[in-house]
């Protein structure tokens, strides 16, 4: 049993570790410092997570939590293998005294959670979130919110969710103003609703080789005066692809810059004004956008690093 548990370890900590985190969140470690730990509960997750010091947490199998765990700083949080996963809850990274920063989460699926699957909040920074997939839960599936930033959200799967990526607490949250600077890239948006993602305030807010198939309501949505850049992203049967100078819902409108895009039966992405180019902060490859259906549906999930 020994060299069993081993060789469960050994074999996904080689492609885990060995990535790096681009965008936004580049210089995210996690918790490389620390040791390296297997969970198989929720009990066992809150309290690695949730520890002063680095950890290296390894999610092994189906864990079924309430309510959300608190994450807290230098910690990375990945699914052994293709199977692990966290239902009924969620992960919530920073307390209002205790910051999330410099986490990472990988290779786990999150189903049915209670609110929020990820909730990255009260002032986190240097957040990698990648590879992971998102089904239905009560309410948001990725949430980046109370001055957080530098965050990079990829190559992340979300079947069917409703309220999928919010980027900005509220229309009244001013605060955010400054903050929220997040790369999202090569997702796999499959019959999602809508929010991928739904932006306030942050700026550059950068969208980019992400594949929307079948989305219910709209793709992007650039408010209260956001500025986003979506190229190179793939849009099939997306009624509304972007929303931004006209507003949207409540909200007042944002800019957004669209360029290099793919659109198959869908409507018109609604675009203009000026925005911070995201090279600014760092480089990028850009894939063509006719070939990101296929590169996403078979890089993006779990079970593919």
């Amino acid at each position: 049993m020994h060299g069993l548990f081993a060789a469960l370890l050994a074999l996904p900590a080689v492609p885990v570790t060995a990535a790096t985190a681009d965008g936004f969140a580049t210089g995210t470690t996690g918790g490389v410092a620390g040791p390296t730990v297997t969970v198989t509960t929720a009990a066992e997750l809150a309290r690695y997570a949730g520890a002063n010091t680095p950890y290296t947490i390894m999610v092994s199998g189906r864990i079924t939590a309430s309510g959300m765990i608190t994450v807290v700083a230098n910690k990375s949080i990945l699914g052994v293998g293709s199977t692990a996963e966290i239902t009924g809850g969620g992960l919530q990274l920073g307390t209002t005294t205790r910051p999330g920063n410099n986490v990472i989460i990988r290779n786990i699926r999150f189903s049915n959670a209670s609110d929020d699957s990820i909730s990255v909040t009260n002032k986190a920074h240097h957040v990698w979130i990648d590879h992971n997939e998102f089904l239905p839960g009560y309410d948001g599936s990725l949430d980046i919110k109370r001055q957080s930033t530098n965050v990079t959200v990829s190559w992340n799967r979300f079947a069917g969710t409703d309220k999928t990526m919010l980027l900005g607490h509220s229309d009244t949250y001013t605060a955010d103003v400054g903050y929220l600077r997040v790369t999202y890239h090569h997702n796999y948006f499959e019959g999602s609703n809508q929010r991928h993602p739904r932006v306030r305030f942050g700026e550059p807010v950068h969208v980019y080789n992400n594949y929307y198939r079948n989305i219910g309501l709209y793709g992007i949505a650039s408010t209260e005066n956001a500025g986003v850049v979506a190229e190179g992203n793939y849009f099939e049967n997306v009624p509304y692809p972007c929303h931004s100078t006209g507003g949207y819902a409540e909200s007042n409108p944002g800019r957004l810059v669209q360029r290099a895009n793919a659109f198959a039966g869908s409507g018109v992405c609604e675009a203009g004004g000026t925005v911070v180019e995201p090279s600014t902060y760092y480089s990028y490859s850009l894939d063509p956008a006719t070939s990101v259906p296929s590169l996403v549906m078979a890089g993006a999930g779990t079970g593919r690093i």
